[in-house]
């Protein structure tokens, strides 16, 4: 049985650091009451000459390395962002020129949060279809360039960031030994479209338009949605979450990470939190998770690794993966 097994990961973030400090002076808010309702103490933003191909470049060649690869040897970039260079052309082929490659093929995966996870879903089903070798997978976001910075239950939210990994067709047992891509659970439902959404595009109003939010009700809908496709996911594997190493859940408010973990079963030392560093930084916020917890020797070659997302539409799903 083929399975897509990770080869390397790599993650970039841009040179600024914005404090929750740096706020007090933009919009009526403080660091206490942004730590106290998100657990978010900083982000990172881009620069002007920083953008989502420019850092997901970066993450895409930092995971090359780790996987001891050449642009040569990948056959499929994928990029997972909700804030393209362009309109069009997708930046997965501006990436994809970056790293010089002039072979192979690329696109873009729009599903705002839970991007990344739907780019692994999608990649791993090109990878055991025979379509693909390995794959170049990015989540790259400038978040930054869409919010509203008069709008305080916005802005301190988000940040800007990439991460990436290398996916490579291996030969499994077609058992949950097996390293690589295990099982997968997707989900989406346009009715909650208003709830978390950008009030701008080329088809409607001709301008990019800034990020709408209604908090309160996507935190009310996410520890539900959430559950429902990890217990999914559990059922197609077979195993329970006691049998997990590692869950590495979307970094957008740590109180719903808190409480899918607790609703789950999942014990805190087993949840890998960087939304204090990171903010929401949507498609790339899985990624550079994982990236810091690789990194840093807890996640480790043979670990189970349950990651998961949920963002505007709505979209969620959850993967789960042997290191």
């Amino acid at each position: 049985m083929i399975r897509s097994v990770v080869r390397g990961i790599g993650s970039a973030l841009p040179r600024r650091i914005m404090k929750n400090t740096d706020f007090e002076g933009i919009v009526d808010t403080t660091d206490e009451w942004i730590v106290q309702r998100t657990g978010i103490r900083q982000r990172h933003i881009a620069a002007e000459d920083e953008t989502t191909a420019s850092l997901g470049e970066a993450a895409a060649r930092a995971a090359l390395d780790a996987a001891g690869l050449t642009p040569a040897d990948i056959d499929l970039v994928l990029l997972a962002t909700s804030t393209p260079n362009n309109t069009f052309p997708a930046t997965a082929v501006e990436i994809q020129q970056r790293l010089g490659m002039r072979h192979g093929f690329a696109f873009d995966m729009q599903a705002v949060c839970s991007g990344f996870v739907y780019a692994v879903t999608t990649a791993d089903l090109y990878l055991r279809g025979g379509m693909a070798r390995r794959v170049l997978l990015i989540g790259s976001e400038t978040f930054s360039r869409i919010l509203d910075w008069n709008d305080r239950s916005t802005c301190v939210l988000f940040g800007d960031g990439a991460g990436a990994i290398v996916l490579e067709a291996a030969e499994g047992q077609g058992t949950i030994a097996d390293r690589g891509v295990l099982a997968s659970s997707l989900r989406s439902d346009g009715t909650f479209k208003d709830k978390l959404f950008v009030d701008g595009g080329p088809s409607t109003t001709g301008t990019v338009g800034h990020l709408r939010m209604e908090g309160r009700e996507v935190f009310k809908h996410a520890v539900g949605m959430i559950t429902d496709v990890i217990e999914a996911t559990y059922t197609q594997a077979g195993i329970t979450s006691e049998d997990l190493d590692w869950f590495v859940p979307h970094q957008a408010n740590r109180r719903i990470i808190d409480a899918s973990a607790k609703k789950l079963g999942i014990a805190e030392e087993k949840v890998v939190v960087t939304v204090d560093r990171h903010g929401n930084t949507s498609a790339a916020s899985v990624p550079l998770a994982l990236s810091v917890a690789v990194a840093d020797g807890r996640i480790k070659k043979g670990d189970l690794v349950l990651l998961e997302a949920m963002g505007g539409g709505f979209t969620w799903g959850a993967v789960l993966v042997r290191w």
